[in-house]
């Protein structure tokens, strides 16, 4: 099958996260994200999809991590995705049917409406769970964007190709 998202649009918080808040003693926010969706971020790149990370807070980790995965745009402290998200996708002639989020809270419901493809960790909320196409296994935090990732280019008899141009696998 032929994919047609170019789009994904993903959350930080309980998504790469595990949703917690950690402060060091300095009141630095620390966060924990998991190596593991380093090989979604890449194998999405690899097939010429764009990532854009949006989330509602603003943190110095998420600055770090997301230049280390290479992310395509870098959105943080937006309190109205619906209405961020909109602009974008107008703004460069993107339709829904080639945009994919990836989220787990309520705050992330409007903005889902917006695209074609919605995936979400285990963990995720009801509501969530309710629209999604794709439930992860595995909850937020632990590999469920590599997870998400992997079962939409999986789709699209991508992720083999991908993985393999991307880490130099026989598979």
């Amino acid at each position: 099958m032929e994919r047609k998202i170019k789009y994904i649009v993903i959350d930080v918080d309980g998504t790469m996260t595990d949703g917690g808040v950690y402060y060091d003693e300095n009141g630095n926010e620390l966060k924990k994200f998991c190596t593991k969706d380093a090989a979604g971020f890449f194998a999405a790149h690899r097939v010429g999809m764009k990532i854009m990370v949006l989330t509602g807070r603003a943190c110095a980790a998420t600055t770090r991590r997301m230049t280390e995965l290479k992310v395509d745009y870098l959105h943080q402290n937006v309190k109205d995705k619906v209405s961020f998200l909109k602009k974008f996708m107008t703004e460069n002639n993107i339709v829904r049917e080639e945009l994919a989020y990836i989220g787990d809270d309520l705050n992330d419901y409007p903005p889902m409406q917006l695209a074609a493809f919605v995936g979400c960790p285990a963990d995720s909320c009801k509501e969530i769970k309710q629209i999604a196409k794709y439930v992860s296994s595995v909850n937020g935090g632990y590999g469920a964007v590599r997870d998400i990732i992997e079962h939409m280019l999986t789709q699209s008899d991508e992720w083999n190709d991908a993985i393999s141009e991307v880490y130099g696998l026989g598979i």
